[in-house]
């Protein structure tokens, strides 16, 4: 392919080129477009059988494309000039490893769309907190900057909108693990991981191999960019010693020390969220003053702050928009209250770790409702955190017995078991007593019951509501 420059990067010319696109999803699809619209020849591939071509096409719009579903045929691949892959696509896919092994360039959706990327970028991961640091970063950086996309992992692809870009406007973008997978040119201004704990063992395999991906958020990054990282977790402070980029730390529970790389953080001391240069403190804003609850979400505040202190935003925009910003759909997202009962729907909860930090944050006795996809994860640090605030236990889907299992070597017992949400919401429904809260954080992904936690989030809002 013809390379030319871009903004001291490199950027691929693609008219005529023969590209093959794996996956009809919203990346896929947004993917598809792009190239298309560079003048790009377009194949779309999808493995399952049950796709429905029509609605493919549909969704492709004007897009002028070759569908294929059901079966591959390996001997085309020398006809392609580039693949790009869905994050749900593995990397060693045996399609994947063939394009590889015939040399032909594998993409993902982010880096496809940062070679069209022409302002700066700020781009967020870690295992939980993405969405909703992502979301508080966008709008702090939306209401200062002339113009700012967000993008990525939130729902909104990057491939619709990084042509759009211009040399003053911000892309925030929220990076998954498996996103992170297929970059290679891909260089934030601004990087922050937020935390690494556990997660998509059985994509990753080992929690080594899930690390060294989540630390290539910063891979491209120079002294003069920046990398936000979390104080508290160990995987992050032995990263940030030998980060390329220059590093701010954030902190929950203390003041982190000022080191070889870094002068400036953003930590929580009493109740009031800091911010320190290195000579002096600023008081930010009161935890009280926040509609966000919970340690974890003080957290996320202090990253969402340093990035934006990073790329220049006034403390005074901070401020009012971390005050006035209301927390994301299915993250500890606030349903109803009936018969005094509060339902909390946390089914973005879909690892332990993200599922601990919800059942930490409730302050009523709590029926907590578990259980979901088998991503390979070990759930007795979840069950262990049920005490003294989780009264009993209502499970579904095909880690039910494993929760119940890791439930009761911990002494818990109060278990239930349903065979779909709406029983699970009947049943909570009839346990529940005034003044208790009911917590949906099923610690597992949604796939064995539903289409992806926003599915599941939004089927269990509507039954409590008509309760």
């Amino acid at each position: 392919m013809v390379r030319q420059r871009r903004n001291g990067g490199i950027k691929l010319e693609f008219k005529e080129k023969c590209c093959m696109i794996i996956g009809t999803g919203i990346s896929g699809i947004g993917a598809a477009t792009l190239l298309y619209e560079k003048g790009a020849k377009i194949t779309v591939y999808d493995a399952n059988k049950k796709v429905d071509r029509k609605k493919v096409q549909e969704k492709l719009e004007k897009v002028k494309a070759t569908i294929i579903i059901g079966e591959f045929d390996y001997d085309t691949i020398a006809s392609y000039d580039l693949l790009v892959i869905s994050p749900g696509v593995p990397i060693d896919n045996p399609i994947v490893m063939a394009f590889k092994e015939k040399n032909v360039p594998v993409w993902g959706e982010i880096e496809l769309a940062y070679h069209f990327e022409k302002g700066t970028i700020v781009a967020i991961t870690g295992t939980n907190g993405k969405t909703t640091t992502t979301a508080l970063t966008g709008q702090i950086i939306g209401a200062w900057a002339k113009s700012s996309y967000v993008v990525g992992n939130i729902g909104n692809p990057y491939t619709t909108q990084a042509d759009k870009t211009d040399k003053d406007s911000y892309t925030i973008a929220e990076i998954s693990s498996f996103q992170l997978e297929t970059i290679h040119q891909f260089h934030p201004k601004v990087s922050a991981i937020l935390n690494i704990t556990p997660d998509h063992l059985d994509r990753h395999h080992t929690m080594e191999c899930y690390v060294e991906t989540k630390e290539r958020i910063s891979v491209n990054q120079n002294k003069g960019d920046v990398c936000v990282l979390n104080y508290e977790d160990s995987y992050l402070v032995d990263f940030g010693n030998i980060c390329n980029a220059d590093v701010i730390w954030f902190s929950s529970k203390r003041k982190p020390p000022k080191g070889a790389k870094t002068q400036k953080s953003v930590y929580v001391e009493g109740e009031h969220i800091k911010y320190t240069d290195g000579r002096n403190d600023f008081d930010i804003i009161c935890v009280q003053d926040m509609n966000l609850i919970g340690v974890h979400n003080y957290e996320n505040v202090c990253a969402a702050i340093a990035m934006c202190v990073a790329v220049g935003v006034p403390f005074d925009i901070i401020i009012n928009e971390v005050k006035h910003f209301k927390a994301v759909e299915h993250r500890i997202e606030y349903v109803a209250t009936k018969n005094d009962v509060v339902y909390y729907n946390d089914s973005k909860g879909t690892n332990p770790d993200a599922s601990i930090k919800a059942i930490k944050a409730m302050s009523r006795p709590t029926i907590l409702i578990g259980g979901g996809f088998d991503k390979g994860a070990n759930f007795d640090m979840y069950t262990a955190a049920f005490n003294p605030m989780i009264k009993m236990l209502v499970l579904m889907g095909q880690t039910s017995e494993k929760i119940a299992q890791s439930a009761k070597q911990q002494g818990f017992e109060n278990i239930v078991y349903a065979k779909d949400l709406e029983e699970v919401v009947h049943i909570c429904a009839a346990y529940a007593k005034p003044g208790d809260a009911v917590l949906l954080s099923p610690a597992c992904a949604s796939w064995d019951m539903f289409d992806n936690y926003e599915q599941r989030g939004r089927m269990f809002k509507e039954y409590v509501n008509l309760l």
